[in-house]
């Protein structure tokens, strides 16, 4: 009997046909900083996908402290490598925590959807809010450089990764920075309800 494989765009019976590949680009929020790679949000998603019969494999490319200058340099050979149906962007958190400005990570994150675009893949871009010690200004200022580059380049945006997280401090660890294990299952129902539609839009 022949298993159908779902893959952004078709639905096929070939049971030698490889599962379409989610690329998950991130940095520590995505990489299970401070926890087992097991409980992260990544990993809760691969299980919420075979729970439902969608078949993708998912490729975690996260790497604790990676900024958007660094995830544009690993893209290239990432794309050639895993040719993904659908590249998932989360980074920028380090940029801002450094206070780098805004053209920079607007462009750096530009760079990225297009070049995974030009490779043939669909994009899912994650926005985050920085801890408000930063100030009104530049906090604000950087949640709208994902909202920018969403409409700028017409791709989907959770619009905050770490809602309903980072503002409860039972869900963070100890460094204020980075999410328990706890938190993960509410990570991935924030990403969930976007990137579900890219999904199901194929079946």
């Amino acid at each position: 009997m022949l298993l159908p494989t779902l893959t952004l765009g078709k639905t096929t019976t070939d049971e030698t046909a490889a599962p379409a590949v989610i690329l998950v680009l991130g940095d520590s929020l995505s990489a299970s900083y401070g926890l087992d790679r097991e409980s992260g949000w990544v990993s809760l998603l691969e299980e919420r996908l075979r729970e439902r019969g969608m078949v993708f494999r998912v490729v975690n490319a996260s790497v604790s402290g990676d900024t958007t200058a660094g995830g544009l340099t690993r893209l290239g050979p990432l794309l050639q490598d895993h040719a993904p149906a659908l590249v998932l962007i989360e980074l920028g958190a380090n940029d801002g925590l450094r206070g780098l400005g805004f053209e920079i990570i607007r462009n750096n994150l530009a760079q990225m959807i297009e070049r995974s675009r030009a490779s043939g893949s669909s994009v899912l871009l994650t926005g985050l809010r920085l801890p408000p010690n930063y100030g009104a200004a530049y906090t604000d200022g950087f949640q709208a450089v994902f909202r920018e580059v969403a409409e700028a380049e017409s791709v989907p945006l959770v619009p905050d990764l770490l809602a309903g997280v980072a503002e409860n401090w039972d869900l963070m660890q100890a460094d204020g920075l980075h999410p328990t294990a706890e938190a993960q299952p509410r990570i991935l129902d924030n990403v969930w309800p976007v990137l579900e539609p890219l999904l199901e839009s194929s079946r």
